[in-house]
């Protein structure tokens, strides 16, 4: 797999076809650019620079010589997190108080090189927060108003559970002041409410308190309101938030917690509606509050959902929509459209309003999300939290940690990471924070867009063609509307028959082999999917990859393929490398190379008798061995018989004979220097004897045991008597077996008799003939009286 990378990633680099140094490391963060001025060959182009850095470093480009910059981070704020107590013993300003850790940073990116950085995240106890109390007064308020008149004192004292640095304001809303959200009859201005209801006249939004923190002007202010009325059921509350949102010194907003109560019972117009009144301008986001009311109602329309998340986003403020039991599905809907937000069932009479803000807040507070402004073109940021208890989170859940409680640390482990350079200005600055929070990080972005041996280029010069470049990093970088290895042509004239010949070998009609293409009469060959495979020369006819091959591999594995042809490591040669010089694969077991009966090729023995075969000439399976092949030779001279004892003189004069007692006297192997051969043959007259054959230091020795092993003549009388005594007890055998099988045979028969005796039906006491003399009649009329 590793390989398989290595081969991806440098193609990667060799596709890209960089021009320069600034362009290879852009690639991707793997390539890198041999700035040796001698590292090309003939053939090769400029982008063969660029490359993965291993191929690099295999290509033969000295380690200092290659250009691969790496990106880096520098934190420049880093101020710890506060460790603060609720008993008001340390008095600090919210601007005093750090939350998030560091608070700037500056990264040095390189394309493809993501940098990696940890931020914390401490909830500070006892810290500030402003809370606004945004209340529709439409006429179905009425029973509401009489229970928040008390709130400022009431939510004060709740509140000191949580901080001791609180402050409360108080606006109302109704409606825009055009038809048909209010009635415009002069009656209707005045009080808007039928009957006997005293209302106040309809407006669109009014700050009646700053923030402050006097609970008892809270008090005092709101029980001075009254209710007013509209004719449609939705209301205006949208243009009241954003106007809460983006006049901050009319409201008295701080840098501290923000929070909004938006306490309505009824649904709300956004953009578009105002079009049922005739507004058609969209509304600008901007503040237009004079004398604490907001006074272009008739002229801009409701604002957009989305308009509304960038505001209350951009100034940190949380939303809490205290609303009615009949709008909640409405608002919970709106809740998942805006960040940081919470919904809370407010009672009939708004009698809970209290407990609703103190859980809210809790829910707000006890999870902390993490968000970016806009990002540059091409660059990504990826999350990952380390929240309470070791839990991590990535994707999505990386943003944000849940349940956590005042004085809890989290962590974040933030990468950010850059594709291409920016095309205008090579710093950037985003920032990073959580929602809801006014403290942010400060994140510089460097971009590392060239090398560093770019800044010592030369320009225009003298080694760059009629100096048409900047010579720099080992290279050209030729000037708009040049291009060649040395900027040698411009863009118009890279093609002509007159330049295209140069790149012909030998005046043939293949354009640079058809392994490149002609750049201003120069080739400049092909790349391949696999950067270790290469065309060269001038007219990229060689290339190190088409060398013939043994066993599958290039040049047997043996040596390395130059211009298509091998060039061998030592002890090998052939086409392919797979001859080898070694003769130690030749030796036979007598230490002879090919056992003296043929030559080593290759490493392998070549017989020169085609009788003998084997590894090193050893075996012949025709031959008939060497006790047979000396036979009749030894028998002839040591005991003058056999079938050369005629010739004896002559056919067997060729090695030395001597006699020994018995055959303990024979040489043994073990005691030899030299190979040894045992024998043992037998003559006419069925004789042993016993001789070896061995050949020392060029002389061919036999030792033959001086007396023959002949075999004794056979004992007559033992035989007769045996034959005659296996005749008679053959005999006595014979009448056993005959005189047993008569005695089964008579049993058998006896046995017969016994059985049919027993099965006879007559009376064996009477005699069967024999007829009584008295005749008995019985009288057929007696009746036995």
């Amino acid at each position: 797999v590793a390989l398989f990378l290595l081969i991806l990633t440098g193609s990667i680099c060799i596709k890209a076809n960089a021009q320069s140094c600034g362009e290879c490391i852009q690639v991707a963060e793997t390539c890198g650019w041999c700035a040796d001025e001698n590292f090309l060959t003939v053939g090769e182009s400029k982008s063969a620079r660029c490359d993965d850095l291993e191929s690099l470093k295999k290509r033969n480009c000295a380690v200092t010589k290659i250009e691969n910059p790496r990106g880096s981070i520098n934190i420049d704020k880093n101020n710890p997190v506060t460790n603060r107590k609720k008993d008001g013993s340390d008095k600090l300003k919210p601007e005093q108080i750090t939350q998030i850790q560091p608070q700037k940073l500056t990264l040095t990116l390189r394309s493809g090189e993501p940098q990696t950085f940890e931020l914390k995240f401490k909830r500070a106890e006892d810290y500030p927060i402003d809370l606004y109390y945004l209340m529709d007064l439409s006429f179905s308020m009425k029973d509401d108003l009489e229970n928040v008149k008390n709130l400022g004192t009431d939510l004060m004292k709740e509140m000191q559970e949580i901080t001791s640095d609180f402050r409360i304001g108080f606006g109302s809303f109704v409606e825009k002041t055009v038809m048909p959200y209010i009635s415009t009859t002069p009656a209707r201005l005045i009080n808007p409410c039928t009957g006997n209801q005293n209302c106040t006249s309809p407006f669109s939004y009014k700050n009646v308190l700053k923030l402050t923190d006097k609970g008892d002007e809270f008090n005092r202010l709101v029980s001075q309101q009254q209710i007013s009325g509209n004719l449609d059921s939705p209301e205006g509350g949208f243009d009241a938030i954003m106007q809460v949102a983006v006049c901050e010194n009319q409201i008295g907003w701080r840098n501290v917690t923000r929070l909004l109560v938006f306490s309505t019972d009824a649904g709300f117009h956004f953009a578009g509606d105002g079009k049922l009144g005739g507004i058609v301008l969209p509304n600008d986001g901007r503040c237009h509050l004079e004398n604490n009311m907001y006074t272009m109602s008739h002229y801009y329309d409701y604002p957009s959902i989305a308009h509304l998340v960038q505001k209350l986003s951009d100034n940190n403020i949380q939303t809490i929509f205290a609303v009615t039991e009949e709008f909640q599905p409405v608002y919970k809907e709106l809740k998942n459209l805006i960040p940081k937000s919470a919904v809370g069932t407010l009672s009939s009479n708004s009698s809970n309003v209290i407990k609703l803000i103190i859980d809210a807040y809790n829910s707000l507070s006890s999870e902390v999300i993490l968000e970016n402004n806009r990002l540059p073109e091409g660059v990504s940021i990826t999350y990952k939290s380390i929240c309470k208890n070791g839990v991590e989170g990535t994707g999505e859940n990386g943003r944000k940690c849940s349940n956590i409680s005042i004085g809890d640390e989290v962590s974040f482990k933030i990468s950010i990471e850059s594709q291409k350079c920016p095309a205008i200005g090579k710093t950037e600055v985003i920032k990073i924070k959580p929602q809801g929070f006014t403290e942010e990080v400060q994140i510089v972005l460097n971009f590392i867009c060239d090398c560093q041996c770019a800044t010592k280029g030369e320009p225009n010069s003298d080694k760059c063609y009629e100096g048409n470049g900047t010579f720099e990093c080992g290279a050209c970088k030729c000037n708009e509307g040049r291009i060649g290895r040395l900027c040698e042509c411009s863009k118009d004239e890279v093609r002509t028959e007159d330049l295209d010949a140069n790149c012909r070998k030998d005046n043939g009609t293949d354009i640079c082999s058809n392994n490149g293409d002609c750049v201003c009469g120069t080739c400049e060959c092909k790349k391949r999917e696999n950067p270790a495979e290469i065309y060269s020369g001038k007219y990229c006819e060689c290339d190190n990859f088409n060398c013939d091959r043994s066993n599958n591999k290039l040049c047997g594995g043996h040596g390395r393929c130059e211009c298509r042809k091998c060039i061998c490591d030592a002890n090998y040669t052939g086409s392919a490398c797979d001859c080898s010089l070694e003769t130690s694969t030749c030796l036979a077991k007598n230490g002879q190379i090919c056992n003296g009966r043929g030559t080593c090729e290759c490493g392998l023995c070549k017989c020169t008798n085609p009788k003998f075969q084997g590894p090193t000439c050893e075996i012949c399976p025709t031959c008939p061995g060497v006790c047979a092949e000396h036979k009749d030779c030894v028998q002839c001279r040591a005991f003058e018989a056999g079938e050369k004892k005629d010739t004896c003189k002559r056919d067997c004069s060729y090695f030395h004979l001597i006699k020994v007692q018995d055959r303990n006297s024979l040489p043994q192997p073990t005691d030899q220097s030299f190979p040894l051969t045992h024998c043992k043959e037998r003559d006419a007259n069925d004789c042993w004897f016993y001789y070896t054959y061995a050949i020392r230091n060029d002389t061919k020795e036999v030792y033959v045991m001086e007396h023959l092993d002949c075999p004794a003549g056979p004992d007559i009388i033992p035989i007769v008597a045996g034959v005659v005594a296996g005749i008679v007890l053959i005999g006595l055998a014979l009448l056993l077996i005959w005189k047993l099988l008569m005695i089964i045979h008579d049993r058998r028969e006896f046995a017969k008799f016994e059985k049919e005796k027993m099965n006879a039906k007559w009376d064996t006491g009477e005699n069967p003939i024999y007829k009584s003399a008295v005749t008995t009649v019985v009288n057929p009329k007696y009746e036995g009286k």
